[in-house]
């Protein structure tokens, strides 16, 4: 009777030692369990703040390619304006050779109209001559008779 209360006795202690003992397990499998989750949690943030590390170095470099189309666009605008310049002073040294080809025709023309005064002026040196010479042939006859 006593050793059947006894052994009663030790089996349920041995049963709560069981129970005790699963509740433990559990516990620790519910830790387990919470530790995957934290661990899910650290791996998601890495790897959103991997794609945001991405997606901000893909900004970097879109802002370096239109720095770059900038800078290209401005070389472009002062390749442009140096053409113009570069056109502008050959228009000019083309205006200085025209106004000079001008003056040089100018020249010609004075120097023409002086020549032209020149044979002018001989051609009425030459009738001077021509009277002088008619007026002497006139004396001749004159005498002559």
């Amino acid at each position: 009777m006593w050793r059947t209360r006894e052994r009663g006795g030790r089996e349920r202690e041995i049963e709560r030692d069981r129970e005790r003992e699963r509740e433990r397990e559990r516990e620790r499998e519910r830790e387990r369990e919470r530790e995957r989750e934290r661990e899910r949690e650290r791996e998601r943030e890495r790897e959103e703040s991997e794609r945001e590390r991405r997606r901000e170095r893909e900004r970097e470099r879109e802002r370096e390619r239109e720095r770059e189309r900038k800078r290209e666009r401005e070389r472009e605008r002062e390749r442009e304006r140096e053409r113009e310049r570069e056109e502008e002073k050959e228009r000019e040294r083309e205006r200085g050779r025209e106004r000079e080809r001008e003056r040089e025709r100018g020249r010609e023309r004075e120097r023409e109209r002086g020549r032209e005064r020149e044979r002018e002026r001989e051609r009425e040196r030459e009738r001077e001559r021509e009277r002088e010479r008619e007026r002497v042939r006139e004396r001749e006859r004159a005498h002559g008779t």
